[in-house]
């Protein structure tokens, strides 16, 4: 009785059996007849038994109970499940690849059965009996909707191209899904990125961060304004009601523009959007990186000079300046064994690769030698302030010219001292990674850099700061890291070499960043 009353009381963690079969009436017994439960059961994940009874929600665990009535499981054939809804982005191919490559590494077959347009199930089966140990179910929707059905009891999982909204976390504490804004419940699984995007007939080939803003608020409205045909601009956008949609709101209206520019043709998906621009000569939109069909993509530059494409290594360190984290979202329940064994399999190298081979950007680090950044170190020549002096750039060569850089990168968001969605996420990673004893006996130096705005040394101070502020967030998430096994140290160098051009928001947000670089 003792044992089961301490197995109801530590099993009041949050946890998750599969959603979207019908509450049943069950008896859970201890086996030795001294307590018994009753209650509706609201699912079971194959250990834990989650009954809502008159003490509330219970979560109990099944190897301490027997269980009777109608919503018992049958436990010789329990199949775990879970339903993930959200943007089609990543259920059309990232998920897929994902799934395919675990049912590999898990030795299981794997099967498909489209149930219409939208939605489709993959089973994965032992291949001797061929008896399903798993299903995943895909709805193909858009981000608001697989909010929606995580909120309605509907889903496990929300693939979401945006961060949770306030309303959206909100209700989400309201219906026990715990606080979807906490960093434990969400996941970046892969990244793309925002671009503009025109035909191949286009003779424009780069647009610069102001002249795209004006473009979309329609400030600009013709083509030869930007060096192209006299003719009008067609823009094309995603729908409000898309991740990618909101997202291109939140990262282009900025400043005075307070609306995209009336007449923008919405598109529900990519491939519609990419589609369109390209049969359009006259077309400019805003789509992504994964889903750019035949349409070609514009250069973002600067009054300064630099130009930048979306290239993976631009997109994973952040110096392309319009990233897309893809993000999973869960609620703070536990999972089927089989569906935890596969967010692990996420983070995995090999996951890695199969989201690279996908088309999208993986977030396993890598290591750039200084030979292979002879055009940073140029710009930092060409394009530095007046307040950066020769010694300045001299001094940062010397400290960095031994080390290799790390992509891990650390962004702020706009106006703010926070680390951006991706940033959070590479603390979560390098935390894991320092955990594991990866770096042991290795140096990594979180190195500052700022923007030009202000006073050179300011700049430095500032970006000192934020340097130290990373390093105290990566150890702090770093719990079990023997931190004595290697060195972690700060540097700064301010304005001293900049990505792109302080001329918008975008640039300046570029610039001020924390990067590593590792002996």
């Amino acid at each position: 009785m003792i044992q089961l009353r301490a197995a109801i009381f530590a099993a009041l963690f949050p946890c998750l059996a599969a959603i979207g079969a019908a509450a049943q009436d069950v008896t859970l017994t201890s086996r030795d007849g001294d307590v018994t439960i009753t209650g509706d059961l609201l699912g079971f994940d194959g250990e834990f038994y989650r009954v809502d009874t008159i003490y509330g929600e219970l979560t109990v665990d099944g190897s301490g109970v027997l269980c009777e009535g109608p919503g018992c499981p049958n436990l010789n054939a329990y199949v775990a499940e879970a339903t993930l809804s959200g943007a089609p982005t990543m259920g059309r191919v990232l998920m897929p690849a994902l799934i395919e490559a675990f049912a590999l590494r898990q030795g299981l077959e794997l099967s498909r059965e489209n149930s219409t347009d939208i939605a489709f199930s993959y089973t994965l089966s032992d291949p001797q009996s061929g008896d399903a140990r798993g299903q995943f179910h895909i709805r193909l929707t858009n981000t608001d909707e697989g909010f929606a059905d995580l909120l309605a009891g509907e889903a496990d999982m929300v693939m979401s191209l945006r961060e949770v909204t306030r309303a959206e976390a909100i209700r989400g504490r309201e219906v026990g899904l715990g606080d979807l804004r906490d960093a434990r419940r969400s996941r970046v699984l892969a990244l793309d990125a925002l671009v503009p995007l025109v035909s191949a007939g286009n003779p424009v080939t780069s647009v610069t961060t102001p002249q795209l803003a004006q473009i979309l608020s329609g400030e600009i409205t013709d083509w030869v304004s930007l060096g192209g045909a006299d003719a009008p601009i067609a823009v094309h956008l995603h729908d409000t009601t898309t991740g990618l949609g909101q997202s291109t709101e939140r990262r282009m209206l900025r400043g005075d523009a307070g609306s995209f520019v009336e007449g923008a043709i919405r598109h529900l998906d990519g491939e519609a959007l990419s589609q369109a621009v390209a049969q359009d000569p006259f077309a400019i939109g805003i789509g992504s990186r994964s889903e750019r069909g035949l349409t070609f993509e514009l250069a973002l530059t600067g009054e300064c000079g630099f130009g930048m494409t979306a290239t993976r290594r631009a997109v994973k360190t952040e110096d392309y300046p319009l990233t897309a984290p893809m993000f999973l979202y869960l609620p703070a329940r536990r999972l089927p064994k089989l569906m935890r064994e596969f967010l692990a399999f996420t983070r995995e190298p090999a996951a890695q690769l199969v989201i690279r081979r996908a088309g999208f950007v993986d977030q396993l680090p890598e290591e750039i030698a200084i030979d292979d950044q002879g055009d940073r170190f140029a710009n930092a020549v060409l394009r530095a302030g007046e307040d950066v002096s020769l010694e300045d750039l001299q001094g940062m060569v010397r400290v960095l010219s031994p080390l290799k850089r790390l992509t891990t990168t650390f962004r702020f968001e706009p106006g703010s001292a926070r680390l951006d969605a991706q940033s959070r996420s590479n603390v979560d990673s390098l935390a894991r990674a320092l955990e594991s004893g990866f770096y042991d006996g290795r140096q990594l130096l979180f190195v500052g850099f700022s923007d030009g705005e202000g006073p050179a040394a300011a700049n430095r101070t500032i970006a000192l700061r934020r340097a130290d502020a990373v390093r105290d967030a990566v150890i702090q998430s770093a719990e079990t890291a023997q931190l004595d096994r290697l060195q972690l140290e700060t540097e700064a160098f301010g304005e001293a070499m900049p990505m792109a051009c302080d001329d918008s928001e975008w640039g300046r947000g570029a610039n001020r960043r924390v990067e590593i670089w590792m002996r």
